[in-house]
């Protein structure tokens, strides 16, 4: 029997949606608004799920307090209040988009976790536009 459990967050951020190897006409077309040069902020909110077999002795699927602990290092220190483009390696060279933060997160948690668990990471850019990342 398998259960899952999720937890949620939250972090503020700013990024620009920038592509180096267009042009700036190119990259306002595409990006629009997001390509601003002096960027912009979200106020994420962030759903951790976690999938597995309940533990026989403690009765979790995982700790929630480990999962927040989790979080807190790997996602909130790493982010909150952050400009993504110059303040996270990672963005370097990555394009800061929804898409590619929630893998950014995934691939930060997923190292954290037992083998035997399963993680699917769900990020709010606005309330109405989010994505999902299960490792597939």
């Amino acid at each position: 029997m398998k259960l899952t459990v999720s937890r949620k967050a939250h972090f503020n951020a700013a990024h620009r949606l920038y592509n180096s190897k267009w042009s700036e006409d190119k990259n306002n077309q595409v990006f629009g608004k997001c390509n601003n040069p002096n960027f912009h902020g979200h106020n994420y909110e962030l759903i951790v799920s976690v999938t597995g077999p309940v533990n026989s002795e403690t009765g979790y699927v995982i700790d929630m307090a480990l999962l927040k602990q989790i979080i807190k290092q790997e996602v909130e220190n790493n982010l909150d209040h952050k400009n993504l483009n110059l303040d996270v390696k990672e963005f370097e060279s990555v394009n800061p988009t929804a898409e590619n933060i929630c893998i950014y997160i995934y691939n930060n948690i997923k190292t954290r976790l037992d083998s035997n668990l399963d993680l699917e990471i769900t990020l709010y850019e606005t309330p109405r536009n989010f994505v999902k990342y299960s490792g597939i």
